[in-house]
């Protein structure tokens, strides 16, 4: 960063006093609720992500407001409408991803999408926590396929669309109810496979407590579990699996 302020200055894109008023949120900005990590970009490729429940409306679009200084991507996670709208209010090129529950500003730069993530859900009611995964799958620079509802209660909507899954260099399977989707895909795939359980299902699904144990268990190999119902942190994991495949690819 401080290289790239540097090079602006005497290119004259940038002046004394902007690349000064920059340089005074590095590393971090202390708002006093919160501590903004302003190099987190530098060092893992993308931005500090909001996760907005917990904070109130007022904490998060002054957040997202300093973190759309810098010009990079903003990304808000499991956003209600009333916090998009406060914050639309402030940043009019915020956009709201209503199924994924995401406000994003878009970076100066946009990554080219590259590779291959598939994203396959169970069943329709998975597909919000699948979207969470998508979009910040693409936000970091991957291709996304999306495969949605075709959970094992009907296979062969999954064995149909089995050419996605083919080309794949990652595949992120979302399932709540008793997640066997994901060992299916595991045992039929080459590529990782990052399980998703969601709190979706009835009473004895516990919350999302019964995918995740029967992810945990799964007998296929090459499978990964995040945390119930974290799209999020599978679309980032993916995108850094296929970023690496990108890398292989180029050699």
């Amino acid at each position: 960063m401080l290289q790239e302020l540097l090079a602006a200055v005497r290119e004259g894109s940038l002046s004394v006093d902007q690349a000064l008023e920059r340089l005074q949120v590095l590393p971090y900005e202390n708002l006093g609720f919160a501590r903004i990590d302003h190099h987190r970009h530098l060092r893992r490729g993308f931005p500090e992500v909001i996760f907005c429940p917990g904070k109130t409306v007022e904490q998060v679009t002054a957040i997202f407001g300093r973190l759309a200084k810098t010009g990079g991507t903003v990304l808000a996670t499991r956003a209600e409408p009333e916090v998009f709208e406060a914050v639309r209010a402030m940043h009019p090129e915020a956009e709201y991803y209503r199924e994924a529950r995401a406000v994003v500003i878009h970076g100066e730069e946009k990554p080219e999408p590259a590779g291959c993530i598939a994203i396959v859900s169970a069943g329709t009611a998975d597909q919000p926590v699948a979207e969470e995964a998508a979009l910040t799958a693409e936000l970091v620079g991957g291709r996304v396929e999306r495969l949605y509802d075709v959970g094992v209660a009907g296979i062969h909507r999954l064995f149909d669309n089995w050419d996605i899954l083919k080309n794949a260099r990652v595949i992120v399977v979302v399932a709540g109810m008793e997640g066997a989707l994901a060992s299916v895909v595991g045992g039929l795939a080459t590529c990782p496979v990052i399980a998703v359980p969601t709190s979706v299902g009835y009473g004895a699904h516990f919350n999302g407590l019964a995918p995740l144990l029967t992810m945990l268990n799964s007998c296929a190999t090459g499978v990964a579990v995040v945390n119930i119902d974290n799209g999020y942190g599978a679309g980032y994991i993916a995108a850094l699996i296929n970023r690496v495949g990108e890398g292989a690819a180029d050699k």
